[in-house]
């Protein structure tokens, strides 16, 4: 007789559950600022979207994408893509912090986001995290999910369009940079969840 409870970590949620509710809490909060009354309110949401948005990609950029590299078929053409999706949201992002909450752009940088967000949720839903937990033992999933936690816990806030999307930035420069982030966002009342 096997011990199950050791395969599932104990009953913890595994990667695919966390980044999954990740996505549904990112578009939840993108639905609010297209219903919210007034531009500071919109900006809040924004921000915290922002902020939600940055410590996912981070995380993921830092644990996911190796273990995807290194388990999947075809890893590495997964991660350049991915990788590639998580630029061109981070530059949207930067556009959305540069523009008044009151400016009719403003909404339309919302909803090209709301759009790039739902893309790429998809394709990893649909194709990568199904094929993550067949390629991945569950308590490796566990693991992997704990990791992405502790490591949204210290990514940056803010989008930061320049910085290198790698493993070794991220775990070695991204805790620093989360660090100013986090330091600007209190200075400066910035909501980021």
């Amino acid at each position: 007789m096997t011990d199950t409870t050791a395969s599932t970590g104990a009953g913890g949620a595994d990667v695919v559950d966390i980044l999954t509710s990740d996505h549904r809490d990112m578009l939840e909060l993108i639905g609010q600022i297209e219903t919210a009354p007034d531009a500071t309110q919109r900006r809040d949401l924004a921000d915290t979207v922002t902020a939600e948005i940055m410590r996912h990609a981070v995380a993921e950029e830092m644990f996911v994408y190796p273990a995807v590299e290194e388990h999947m078929p075809n890893g590495s053409e997964e991660i350049a893509h991915d990788k590639q999706e998580h630029e061109e949201i981070v530059q949207l992002l930067k556009r959305l912090e540069d523009v008044d909450a009151s400016d009719a752009t403003f909404m339309e940088l919302v909803r090209e986001l709301e759009a790039q967000l739902r893309h790429h949720a998809n394709d990893e839903e649909t194709d990568q995290f199904p094929q993550l937990r067949a390629h991945i033992p569950p308590d490796q999933l566990v693991e992997l999910g704990v990791k992405v936690q502790n490591a949204k816990k210290l990514a940056p806030t803010r989008p930061h369009p320049t910085a290198p999307h790698s493993e070794l930035f991220h775990k070695t420069v991204g805790p620093g940079v989360g660090m100013v982030d986090r330091l600007r966002d209190k200075l400066t009342g910035r909501s980021t969840g």
